[in-house]
């Protein structure tokens, strides 16, 4: 199957969420909406990718987020420099740097947590699946 991902999350804090990853991950804002069937979003990614993340919030019965350290959004940084200048961009947009539970990310990246706990591992380096695609 070829196909767009699209991952949702509920989040606290629309506007704030969004900026961050759009700070953090350089991220666009591709598109948003407001009050449909109550629920307000804003979709995030680059232009040219093949998914993007969508972050709604739900005015008359909202969702707590309750994600685990183990929920996790990887994205692999080949080049050594723009691996670390991304994680400065993470701090910097307010996220923290936090321990994995898993060791092999910490082994092999940095791992960071936005303001509704959800994670985000930065693997410095190329995916194990870049060969795959050659």
């Amino acid at each position: 199957m070829n196909a767009h991902l699209r991952i949702a999350r509920p989040v606290r804090n629309l506007e704030q969420s969004a900026v961050m990853y759009e700070r953090g991950l350089d991220f666009k804002r591709l598109g948003a909406f407001e009050d449909h069937d109550g629920f307000d979003g804003v979709m995030l990614g680059a232009e040219d990718a093949t998914y993007h993340l969508e972050f709604t919030y739900c005015h008359t019965h909202p969702v707590a987020p309750a994600p685990t350290s183990e929920d996790l959004l990887v994205f692999y940084v080949p080049e050594k420099a723009a691996w670390q200048a991304r994680c400065r961009a993470m701090v910097n947009a307010g996220f923290i740097r936090v321990d994995s539970p898993n060791p092999y990310w910490s082994a092999n990246g940095a791992t960071f947590e936005d303001l509704d706990g959800y994670r985000v591992v930065l693997a410095a380096g190329k995916s194990p699946f870049d060969r795959l695609q050659a």
